[in-house]
Order: C-alpha cells, then structure tokens, then sequence
C-alpha cells in the first residue's frame, strides 16, 4: 500500500505539469484565433463557430467593408484608423449579439453570421448601417465612415457552405459600394449580367452573375 501511495505522489508533480502545459497550448491556441487590434475572431476561429451555427436554418451570413478607409488612415493617421475598427468591431459584435459571431477577415473587411430569431434580420443590418457610420467615441467628430454590408440568407442556398455564402455576401456587399447603397441582399434577383466577384482574380469568384439584391 505504501509502494502504491509513493508511486501516486511520486506522479503529481508530472501530472500537475502536464495539466499546466495543456492550459498554456490552449491559451495560445485561443490567442491565435483572435484578432490583437480588434478582439475579434480571425478568420480560422470565425471559420470554426460560424460552421456551427449554420447548422441553425435562422442563420444569417454578413459581409462588411469599411468604406474609404484608405483615406482614413492618409487624413487621419494609422492610428485613428486603428480606432476605427476597434469601434466598427465592437458596434459589429454588439449587434450579432451572443447567439452570433464576428470575425476579422483581414484589413477592414468584417464577416459575421447572426441568428435571425423574429426573422427582421434587414431591419437589425440597417440599423446596424447606421450606427456603423457614426463617429468614434474620444476622437475628431471627422473620423467616420460608412461601411458597405452584404447579407445572405443561409436558407435561400441550403447547398452552399460558409464559404459560398460569404462569397454571395461578398458581392452583395461589393454591388452595394458600387451603387453607394449601403447593403444588399444576395438572393433577391439580378442585378447586373457581367460582375465575376467582388475583385478580379479573388478566391472563388463566380464565372457568372452574381444574385443579389436590395435589402429586405
């Protein structure tokens, strides 16, 4: 009994290492996963929840692209364009609520996909619109923008995965910045006959019209 109690306590401070080497990985696993200027997801951790949640038929995928931004940073500093998508990000995160998830693709493009719960999933977005053009707390009431959005139903395409749908969202997000609407619906019928993406050569840009729409 005494060999056995030894060789148990003899192992607690391997066990213990172990179990604090685990939660060392799994805090850098979930740092990698998360955006250091916004506190978003990055695209491999929205990936991951938003495969999930398309499982949800109230799923709702949104594309958004801040407008102008170069010009942003060249008026205003690199600086206030930071403070700009830290703010696009929490508005973005506020309205997907928590039912939902938001992620930073990259530069100042946002992907989202929310639960559409009452089904006014274009009346959230447009309030949503709003509130993403406002100016940034603390800082020059000139530091504002619009953002362009792009939404689809993940429902009106149950044989698209994540990725097909934010390509939808994608070029309903780019037709909106083309027409200065603000956002647009993927689904809704043609818009024009000749668009292949929202930019030549991007992944997965379509050989033929997209289908989008106005918001709804």
């Amino acid at each position: 009994m005494s060999t056995l109690v030894t060789v148990l306590l003899s192992a607690l401070p391997l066990a213990a290492g172990w179990a604090v080497h685990v939660w060392w990985l799994r805090g850098c696993l979930t740092t990698a996963r998360r955006d250091p200027l916004t506190g978003l997801r990055t695209r491999d951790g929205f990936t991951r929840r938003a495969t999930i949640l398309l499982k949800d038929p109230r799923a709702v995928v949104v594309l958004a692209d801040v407008d102008k931004f170069k010009d942003i940073n060249d008026s205003h500093g690199h600086a206030a364009g930071d403070a700009l998508l830290k703010a696009t990000a929490d508005r973005l995160t506020h309205h997907v609520g928590r039912s939902g998830v938001a992620g930073r693709l990259g530069g100042d493009e946002f992907a989202a996909v929310l639960i559409d719960e009452h089904g006014t999933a274009g009346d959230v977005l447009a309030v949503l619109h709003g509130v993403l053009a406002r100016p940034v707390d603390g800082h020059d009431p000139a530091l504002r923008t619009t953002v362009s959005l792009g939404w689809v139903r993940a429902a009106d395409f149950p044989a698209d995965d994540l990725s097909g749908l934010l390509r939808r969202a994608d070029e309903a997000m780019y037709a909106a910045k083309q027409a200065r609407a603000g956002m647009r619906r993927a689904g809704l019928g043609w818009l024009f006959a000749t668009v292949t993406g929202r930019r030549a050569g991007r992944t997965g840009a379509r050989t033929s019209a997209p289908v989008v729409g106005v918001a709804a």
